[in-house]
């Protein structure tokens, strides 16, 4: 009899155990997968386009920083890049390494690469300047292209021209997205209502260092990321693709416990899809996606 008790007993703690070991198993699951790390592919806003959470800037101070690696150097540092997950790279017309990136990304599969560019000034035959971008590039379209390092609230009449090239390159497929890149709030405000923008890239880090201020000119810092902060929401709200740069505010930040702060506070941002850093080392690579992974698992 008390054999036959400790048998029951014993199916019934083990039955008890195996439906407890079931319910909890979608919930690891459902955990397992919310796991984001820096090299996620991850969409961007209403646009749908997909890009890794990281991105490797090639203008550092113009690009004359990863100029300076020679284009050798280069291009193996953009392909061990995309050998550690990263398939965003942010590059622009004014930038000095412009003549090596079609060679860089050459032998990367064209379409896990997600190649964003920039144009800045007003051009007189924009759509040329699309079309040399192309051939810079060796390759048929660019994922994404923004109107370059806008200050004022009179860009979208401004950049009407330049605006309505990017439009028709992207009728024609040669262009996937479209937006801005602001360096001052007036502009920026604008970007964030307008129904034009796909994607914005913003300066954002919580020093504050090269952060969009009032004044409209490129290189006038403003006091504080909340005004910045509170564009990115509005610009969220909206739909668009929200980029963040100067993580690493614009180089200054050599301390590490600056680059562990803004990263932190990068990735503690709900509406910023991805974010690009200007890199000249592999080195600097891996810390970053480190940085990134212990953010992202701590948040």
């Amino acid at each position: 009899m008390n054999v036959h008790r400790l048998a029951r007993r014993e199916f019934l703690t083990r039955t008890a155990a195996a439906v407890t070991a079931a319910c909890m198993a979608p919930a690891l699951v459902s955990a397992a997968a919310a796991k984001r790390t820096a090299t996620d592919i991850v969409t961007l806003g209403r646009c749908g386009l997909k890009l890794s959470r990281l991105g490797m800037g090639t203008g550092s101070n113009s690009g004359n920083v990863q100029l300076g690696l020679g284009q050798e150097t280069f291009n193996k540092l953009v392909r061990f890049a995309f050998d550690r997950g990263i398939t965003y790279f942010d590059c622009a017309k004014g930038y000095k390494t412009t003549p090596w990136i079609g060679d860089a990304i050459a032998p990367l599969p064209r379409e896990k690469v997600f190649l964003l560019s920039k144009i800045g000034g007003n051009p007189e035959k924009p759509g040329e300047v699309i079309d040399e971008l192309l051939k810079a590039y060796k390759t048929d379209y660019i994922d994404c292209l923004l109107v370059h390092c806008m200050v004022k609230d009179s860009w979208t009449s401004d950049q009407k021209r330049l605006m309505d090239a990017i439009d028709e390159a992207k009728s024609k497929k040669k262009v996937l997205s479209k937006g801005v890149s602001c360096h001052a709030l007036p502009a920026l405000r604008v970007a964030a209502a307008s129904d034009w923008v796909d994607v914005n890239l913003v300066r954002i880090n919580p020093q504050a260092k090269h952060v969009d201020g009032e004044t409209p000119k490129w290189d006038a810092s403003g006091a504080t990321i909340d005004p910045v902060m509170e564009q990115v929401r509005i610009m969220d709200r909206n739909g668009h693709g929200i980029l963040g740069m100067k993580i690493i505010g614009n180089g200054d930040f050599t301390a590490a416990d600056d680059r562990e702060k803004s990263i932190r506070f990068a990735m503690a941002q709900p509406e910023v899809d991805a974010v690009t850093i200007g890199f000249k080392s592999e080195a600097e690579i891996d810390e970053a996606i480190g940085r990134m992974n212990r953010a992202l698992a701590a948040g």
